[in-house]
């Protein structure tokens, strides 16, 4: 990796520096907690993981969380896993979501859109009102806390007051959006044994209508734990027997009661994309996403009251999650419920501008598909709100980079972010006081100890290695559920490094002290002992036209070879004959090294991916060794399974 300093593609304006959350509590904390107050964004990382309780205690007081019992101590016990944060402390994560109704009581707390691109707001005092009144309900149906609710809903204001209703009674939630088949809910749901189920009777998706209500019904019989169903007539149909109706439970003027709560007690449960078993159910605590939460919307991406926070998601994927949490700092979240690309490819640009978004967020997929159209949001659209466009699910390639800047703004702050499921956080990405680097990520987030290591554990700078987190972090798995020894959480991340987090990624850690993503590090490709980076060939293969998605496998052969086949789907049209072949070659050779070249090129009719959008490396590689379907892979994870038979059939051919 080189160590050059190339000129950076933003850099923030002193004005906005001097402005940010992540200044003035660096000011602050050097006055009260012995942060340091030169040295800008480095030294207050470095302080934050060198002291870490003192960095935990100054966030839970900037932000004015509020104990209602004190704790303890900050950290009572620092160990991987098992780390035990603020002990003795109760809260309660609704409460605080809900503060801004006591001052902007008819400002809006949500704005939801629809395929209509039409915002539809929802005061902070209506939101408080309707988390009130189905709290109560869920109480008067004997919800307690611990006991699990489950949403089968799309991004709509409902989700969210349910959710906030769930923690507000203690209770634990979890959600599958209404686009998952019902093997892949009852995958998830039937783990948790929830008691009540919000449901809605279907969706609106590409301009149709999709009827769930087959799928409801089974999942009714399939979850036997259930004690009450919810209808949300979404497309106005009846509810059916034995349901109750939303707006029945939503009606009363009733103040909501907190449940206050230990900080480790969980709020809600999250699940792995499962593409080679079950899906990890993983739980986090209420404690530990507040706190993780408003440091990373307050001070990384500098979120406040006057602004509007859209990211393009869906409630089966944690950025909902991270979404919802905008209202902990007093920010309206705009809720969209649709097509990422409907009636065309800018819909998501027309969704940011209908709502005055100030920080909009994307997967850096969309960034390239609307490269590959011709989209010109900065001439269409009014983005002058738009302070900050952040990308996830994959590496921005330094393509998308370079066309954001060019087609939205010159000054706009570009954060491509990094983290997990796993910690519903980011672990590197968006620090509004650093410049930006083309296909890097600005730099690991305060209180996270992000390092490159070698297979001994050895530090690395400026080459690949390991994305390990040397301490703990508060929104760290509690646990998983149906683990009782806590053995599938260990193997997931602590038996490589014991007591260190690995994460499963390949990261660079610059010397400028940026952070480069190369792709999973459990799918590698390693050739003549180089490890390489998945992300980086799709990067340079994908900047052809020709090239709709790509995915490479490594595969280790009996006799001590080595076999690396790209597959490629190719866009409308587009031949893959020998110049294109040519082209492909010629074009990963030029970007990245003669060693990236694939040994074969393959046409595929598609590229399989989890339910949440990421293209599956792991389930391909074992097809390809010839591990049977029903073992490679958990059918219900996958998009299109379809796909993966040509991967078999390749599997057999070759044997």
């Amino acid at each position: 990796m080189s160590t050059e300093n190339p000129q950076p593609l933003w850099q923030p304006d002193p004005q906005r520096i001097a402005r940010s959350q992540v200044t003035t509590f660096q000011a602050w904390a050097a006055e009260h907690h012995g942060a340091p107050a030169d040295g800008g964004y480095e030294a207050l990382h470095r302080w934050s993981v060198d002291e870490l309780e003192h960095f935990w205690e100054a966030v839970t007081q900037w932000f004015d969380v509020r104990f209602s019992t004190p704790y303890a101590r900050v950290l009572g016990d620092r160990s991987m896993p098992g780390a035990e944060w603020f002990p003795g402390a109760t809260l309660n994560y609704a409460e605080h979501a809900l503060r801004a109704a006591a001052t902007r009581a008819d400002e809006p707390a949500l704005l939801y859109v629809d395929e209509t691109h039409e915002p539809f707001p929802v005061t902070w005092s209506e939101l408080r009102r309707q988390v009130g009144s189905l709290a109560a309900e869920l109480r008067a149906l004997g919800l307690r806390p611990g006991d699990r609710v489950s949403g089968y809903l799309p991004n709509i204001p409902q989700a969210v007051v349910a959710l906030l209703a769930t923690a507000a009674v203690g209770a634990v939630w979890t959600s599958c959006a209404p686009d998952f088949g019902a093997r892949s809910v009852l995958d998830r749901f039937q783990q948790v044994e929830p008691v009540v189920l919000f449901t809605v009777d279907g969706y609106r998706y590409g301009g149709k209508e999709h009827d769930r209500r087959e799928t409801v019904a089974e999942l009714r019989r399939e979850l036997p734990s259930l004690r009450a169903v919810v209808h949300i007539p979404l497309l106005g149909t009846e509810a059916p027997e034995g349901a109750l109706e939303w707006d029945a439970l939503t009606s009363a003027d009733t103040e909501p009661v907190f449940e206050q709560v230990p900080f480790a007690h969980p709020l809600w449960v999250l699940y792995s994309s499962g593409t080679t078993g079950l899906p990890k159910a993983i739980v986090q605590s209420q404690g530990g996403i507040l706190v993780e939460h408003l440091k990373q919307l307050g001070l990384h991406c500098d979120l406040g009251p006057e602004d509007r926070f859209f990211w393009y998601t869906s409630t089966g994927w944690m950025m909902w999650n991270f979404l919802v949490s905008g209202l902990l700092t007093g920010t309206t979240v705009v809720l969209y419920d649709g097509s990422p690309g409907y009636p065309d490819t800018g819909a998501q640009w027309r969704v940011a501008e209908r709502t005055g978004a100030t920080l909009y967020g994307t997967s850096a997929a969309y960034v390239m598909a609307c490269r590959k159209a011709d989209v010109h949001p900065g001439r269409d659209f009014d983005l002058s709100r738009v302070q900050c466009v952040a990308t996830t699910g994959s590496p921005l390639p330094p393509d998308g980079f370079r066309w954001l800047h060019d087609e939205v703004r010159a000054d706009l702050w570009i954060a491509s972010v990094s983290g997990g499921t796993d910690v519903c956080s980011c672990f590197a990405g968006a620090v509004p006081t650093l410049p930006v680097y083309i296909g890097e990520l600005q730099a690991p987030s305060l209180g996270t100890d992000l390092q490159s290591w070698d297979p001994s554990g050895k530090p690395l700078i400026d080459e690949v290695g390991e994305l390990v987190v040397t301490n703990p972090m508060p929104s760290m798995p509690i646990r998983f559920w149906n683990d009782p020894d806590g053995s599938r959480y260990h193997d997931s991340y602590f038996d490589t490094y014991p007591g260190v987090w690995r994460h499963g990624d390949w990261i660079t850690v610059t010397s400028r002290g940026s952070v480069v993503i190369h792709g999973r590090s459990d799918s590698t490709l390693n050739r003549q002992g180089v490890r390489m980076g998945s992300a980086d060939i799709y990067e340079a293969v994908e900047r052809l036209p020709e090239i709709k998605e790509s995915l490479v496998i490594g595969i280790e052969q009996p006799d001590g070879g080595y076999w690396m086949p790209l597959f490629v789907q190719l866009a409308p049209e587009a031949v893959l004959d020998q110049a294109l072949l040519d082209r492909i070659k010629a074009t990963i050779r030029e970007n990245l090294s003669p060693r990236h070249i694939p040994d074969e090129v393959i046409e595929v009719p598609g590229i399989p991916h989890t339910l949440t959008g990421k293209r599956i490396e792991v389930p391909v590689k074992r097809l390809l060794q010839g591990t049977p379907l029903e073992k490679a892979v958990n059918p219900g994870s996958i998009d299109n399974l379809e796909l993966l038979h040509f991967y078999e059939d390749l599997a057999r051919k070759r044997a």
